[in-house]
């Protein structure tokens, strides 16, 4: 749920809202701040913004190439919020977020809009509003290229008065309700189809709040099409639906390339032991699914994760803490490598904050972790990952120099680097 942490983790700073202005940006290149507009002689937050004892992390390293395709009240939206970025059979980079019209609220007016790079992130072109719902939301975008080069774009749509907390607590009536739409492209993303509606082959009778991902979705080497997901249980006794322990997660599943979908795996363990949240999934090298997850709950460390050995139907186990990954509650994003064969994590590396954008790396097939890449100091919070070329990985993360939703800003970062 893109803000559930804000009253747990209590540092989740709103975006300001600036002027807007329309056109094009094409950003340039940053050297290593976020690019936001900080007044001069402000002071430089040191690398590792834990507290004493806190897990050790890298360094920052050194400054990596750096744009910024969205930035807080330009170009019509006061807020943008949600990465999600995949590259094309082109080879175009799709940065995909939330446009938050009037404010940084989670409901409301919002659109997906969408930049397209054909330099590797280097610059981009126009903002485009592909998935819009009226003066209501259309957000959590979920997209994935297909091996035909169709690019699916599946998302959440809800009425603009559907607050997460009254959703929680029963008050929104289905029609209102978080719903599941697609849609896609066939021309590299420069156009895209009308919404078409999948909710009832996707949504259970009786789930309140539902969520895809956040950050890209997946093509299994089967074909099948993989969507990480969340949601939450009706309550029972006294309970209001609020509460943390009916957090639950599944994925969505198509084995015809998005025609029809099918829900997999359901992880809806109401314990308060392990509240699985905003998922990420990736294909492992021996054809398993890896999938992490946001936890906010008594379990050591705010990750959880699971392994699926049927392409999603199934979890080998229930989700379980991975207390080797230090972070805030906060969403996060994992992409397997070929060549090499590595895991990547990407998510803000403070214990208690969201600041600190690290990479970390898995060689054993998430297992154990450890820091390869850190970013800077800043503030920083939700991200996405993508293999930009051979010798290149894109960053698409929200961070700014004073709060981590000043920008959406992309990084190149090289290969080797990480491995």
């Amino acid at each position: 749920m893109n803000e559930k942490s804000a009253a747990a983790a209590g540092k989740a700073e709103a975006a300001e809202t600036s002027e807007a202005a329309a056109g094009r940006t094409e950003s340039p290149e940053l050297p290593g701040s976020a690019g936001s507009a900080g007044p001069a002689g402000s002071p430089e937050l040191p690398g590792s913004a834990g507290p004493a004892g806190s897990p050790e992390l890298p360094e920052p390293a050194a400054p990596v190439a750096g744009s910024v395709p969205f930035r807080a009240g330009r170009e019509g939206y006061a807020s943008y919020r949600i990465p999600a970025v995949v590259a094309t059979r082109a080879g175009t980079l799709l940065a995909f977020c939330e446009g938050r019209v009037t404010s940084a609220a989670d409901h409301g007016h919002i659109d997906i809009v969408l930049k397209r790079s054909s330099d590797g992130g280097r610059t981009w072109g126009l903002l485009q509003a592909v998935a819009r719902n009226g003066t209501g939301l259309a957000g959590n975008p979920a997209p994935v290229v297909l091996d035909t080069g169709r690019i699916l774009l599946v998302h959440v749509r809800a009425a603009a008065g559907a607050a997460e907390d009254a959703i929680l607590r029963g008050k929104v009536k289905p029609a209102d309700g978080r719903r599941v739409w697609v849609q896609h492209s066939d021309d590299d993303g420069l156009t895209w189809s009308g919404p078409r509606e999948i909710t009832g082959q996707v949504k259970k009778q009786g789930w309140r709040w539902y969520a895809t991902t956040p950050g890209h979705a997946l093509q299994l080497t089967s074909g099948r099409v993989l969507v990480p997901g969340n949601h939450t249980l009706t309550p029972t006794g006294g309970d209001t639906g609020a509460e943390a322990k009916y957090n639950s997660g599944h994925c969505l599943l198509s084995d015809d390339r998005g025609e029809s979908w099918y829900l997999g795996y359901l992880d809806e363990n109401t314990n308060g032991y392990i509240n699985v949240n905003e998922t990420t999934a990736a294909e492992l090298p021996d054809g398993r699914v890896y999938l992490n997850t946001r936890n906010d709950s008594p379990s050591p460390g705010n990750r959880a994760d699971a392994h699926s050995a049927d392409g999603g139907r199934t979890l080998v186990r229930p989700f379980r803490p991975q207390a080797g990954l230090v972070a805030p509650v906060c969403q996060a994003c994992v992409l397997q490598l070929r060549d090499p064969d590595v895991l990547l994590y990407s998510g803000p590396g403070d214990p208690a904050f969201r600041a600190l954008m690290t990479v970390r790396v898995s060689a054993d097939a998430g297992t154990t972790w450890h820091a390869a890449y850190t970013v800077d100091g800043l503030p920083a919070a939700y991200s996405d990952l993508v293999r930009v070329d051979a010798a290149t990985v894109g960053l698409l993360y929200e961070t700014g120099d004073f709060g981590a939703y000043e920008t959406i800003t992309f990084r190149r970062i090289p290969v080797t680097a990480l491995t």
